[in-house]
């Protein structure tokens, strides 16, 4: 057997450069192009991070308003596409209706392969903008109802909200409480470096094939539970705890079977996610506006504090623990909490694609051979 180093999962391994985020090891922040994301989800909205990623600066209030303007003038769905994703399967994965529909996208695309800069980030507002309505499509017809046609007098959050619950008096379009949570958690899950779905994309970007197969490749590559997925198992998990008496002894046991707790640890921090503290609070006071919701933060305080207090090395959640509560009282459907991670994370998939098309080199490691040593094929 060979004795190269191996560096499982790639840890530890500096593939390449990137200026649109970074853990800054000092303060524990993750910053996006400089800025400490909660400072970025204390005073800014979604589409302000989304044209940062993008560009390198935030916007100002005229670059904001046509940024705004390219995005919701192509938020509708032709009737093509509502007939892709009304086509698939009611008890498919979520995500498998948002791969196709946006393959489906692409094959409409004049360009076979991506032409440009301009290029990719017309197809990364084109999803911005249509994403959403995907997926709020996708909500409503296995709800039994029907679809929402999106509005171009709203914001990404409230549009969101509108194609999924409409504007009677319990849509969350209507509780401010709701849409300030809902767009911080955008915010929050717009980009984090090199993750296993980013690097997906600009692995395909590499091969120089087109930007739809790369945000593709990155839709796969998030839908598992140890990425994207975990917002999803956080919630069954609390389903299954169901009282939050029960929480510490299921911890404990979890812990005693050497088995993982999901929405808990992360490879890139050291001292705890820097989006949890803001997404925390978020759901907290969401859960104060939501009668009924109160044993779902009781259970998050327990499973924290005893997930903190017998693990050696002192794990602490990451942001998917406090999310995926917060989506749950919001009324979404666990299986479209990863759906939801897309519509924001397209941000950063798209900057990193531009920026791996600008300074392209092909992605292709080496690995070290462990097999049979060669021999020859057995003739009669």
């Amino acid at each position: 057997m060979s004795d190269t180093k191996i560096y499982k999962g790639l840890a530890g391994v500096v593939a390449d450069y990137t200026a649109v985020s970074k853990v800054n090891p000092d303060t524990n922040s993750l910053l996006y192009r400089g800025y400490p994301v909660q400072d970025l989800a204390a005073n800014c909205s979604f589409e302000e991070v989304a044209y940062l990623l993008w560009h390198g600066e935030l916007p100002t209030a005229e670059q904001l308003v046509e940024f705004k303007k390219e995005c919701w003038n192509s938020r509708e769905l032709n009737q093509r596409t509502i007939d892709v994703v009304m086509s698939m399967p009611l008890d498919c994965h979520p995500m498998d209706v948002l791969r196709c529909a946006i393959s489906f996208l692409g094959a409409d695309d004049e360009y076979h392969f991506t032409e440009s800069i301009e290029h990719i980030k017309k197809t990364g507002r084109a999803l911005l903008s249509k994403i959403p309505t995907i997926v709020a499509l996708d909500i409503r017809r296995r709800r039994g109802e029907g679809y929402i046609t999106p509005r171009n007098d709203l914001g990404f959050t409230e549009n969101f909200l509108w194609m999924v619950f409409g504007d009677g008096p319990d849509s969350p379009l209507n509780k401010p409480g709701d849409v300030e949570c809902f767009d911080k958690s955008m915010i929050l899950y717009a980009e984090h470096s090199f993750n296993a779905s980013t690097f997906a994309a600009r692995v395909v970007t590499s091969t120089q094939s087109d930007v739809w197969s790369s945000i593709v490749a990155a839709i796969g590559a998030l839908k598992g539970p140890l990425h994207g997925g975990a917002n999803e198992a956080v919630m069954h998990t609390m389903i299954e705890i169901d009282d939050p008496a029960r929480a510490d002894d299921w911890a404990k046991a979890k812990l005693a079977r050497k088995e993982l707790v999901m929405g808990f640890g992360h490879r890139v921090y050291k001292k705890g996610d820097s989006r949890v503290p803001t997404m925390e609070a978020a759901f907290k006071k969401l859960a104060s506006e939501h009668p009924g919701s109160e044993k779902w933060v009781e259970m998050y305080d327990i499973l924290a504090q005893t997930m903190y207090d017998n693990t050696s090395i002192n794990i602490r959640p990451n942001l998917d623990f406090p999310t995926g509560p917060a989506y749950y009282i919001m009324g979404f459907d666990i299986p479209f909490f990863t759906p939801i991670f897309v519509m924001s994370r397209i941000t950063g998939w798209t900057a990193h694609i531009i920026e791996q098309y600008e300074n392209n080199s092909l992605i292709r490691p080496l690995s070290a051979y462990n097999g049979r040593d060669q021999r020859e094929v057995p003739t009669a």
